[in-house]
């Protein structure tokens, strides 16, 4: 059996800094917490845990600390997180993805001026609602096109519209097409990262041409939801796994090509463990 895997598999150049300013902290002789996982994948979060980094859940938890670092996760953060680390003195250890920031400055810009935002992604994602939290006018959040048809806004009033960085691209531009086609004023910033666009670009059409696919990634992982999603419409016989313990797979009997890739918060040591056991065992 052939293994394909793709080349932008794993690691993002935002979490991979994410991860290592961590690791940097370790070093350093006070607490470190994550405000939220540092990104999402339950092994690399455990390795952590395992060199004594905590992870706050919420701004009540984040209240009670006195002392220590806290890093912001790539995901990003809203503006009054910022506030109320440098209220409790203690140190900011800001690990957002410089993609994240960039929709930060664009929607604390655009709201200023009093135009309303309309972020298209997933409702009750960290990175999304980091943005909402620097948006100085209401947001509104969509991701689907039912929601995007149903929006209700004054025609003339000026819109911005961003993305999640790890959104379906085909999507967000499906998206905006119904904005533009109701004669909205709207200025559409495409926030989706390059490597986002990439990464579901190779799986389409790795997806294309196998015969079983494995998607690699964590649970909670929104861009590898993403890439599930779009191997699957390629490929039936399509695999979500989060690590090697997961692979119980049943490929077909014809599968002389397999295709691999994985999200962007997967270590590269998980992906050469898959596919080194489907080389060896399929």
């Amino acid at each position: 059996m052939e293994v394909l895997l793709a080349k932008s598999a794993g690691f993002c150049f935002g979490v991979k800094r994410a991860v290592e300013k961590v690791y940097e902290q370790i070093q350093k002789e006070q607490k470190i917490y994550t405000y939220g996982p540092i990104i999402h994948n339950e092994e690399v979060v455990k390795d952590l845990e395992k060199h004594g980094v905590q992870v706050i859940e919420g701004e009540d938890a984040l209240k009670e600390l006195k002392e220590g670092a806290v890093v912001i996760r790539s995901h990003g953060v809203p503006k009054r997180i910022y506030e109320l680390i440098e209220k409790n003195g203690l140190d900011c250890i800001d690990a957002t993805c410089p993609f994240v920031k960039r929709i930060h400055n664009i929607v604390e810009k655009e709201s200023s001026e009093g135009k309303k935002i309309v972020i298209i992604g997933n409702p009750g994602h960290p990175e999304v609602e980091g943005i909402m939290g620097w948006s100085q006018t209401p947001a509104e959040v969509i991701e689907s096109r039912q929601e995007a048809e149903s929006l209700v806004v004054d025609e003339q009033a000026p819109l911005c519209v961003v993305s999640q960085t790890t959104f379906n691209y085909n999507k967000f531009q499906e998206l905006v097409e119904i904005f533009q086609k109701r004669g909205y004023n709207v200025n559409v910033v495409n926030t989706i990262c390059n490597a986002t666009e990439e990464r579901q670009k190779e799986a389409g059409e790795i997806a294309a041409k196998v015969d079983a696919m494995i998607v690699i990634g964590g649970r909670h992982s929104s861009n590898t939801q993403k890439l599930y999603e779009i191997c699957r419409e390629k490929c039936a016989a399509t695999f979500f796994i989060q690590t090697l313990e997961d692979l119980h797979l049943e490929l077909p009997k014809t599968a002389a090509l397999v295709g691999i890739t994985a999200g962007a918060s997967t270590p590269n040591n998980i992906i050469e463990e898959v596919q080194n056991y489907v080389r060896i065992n399929f």
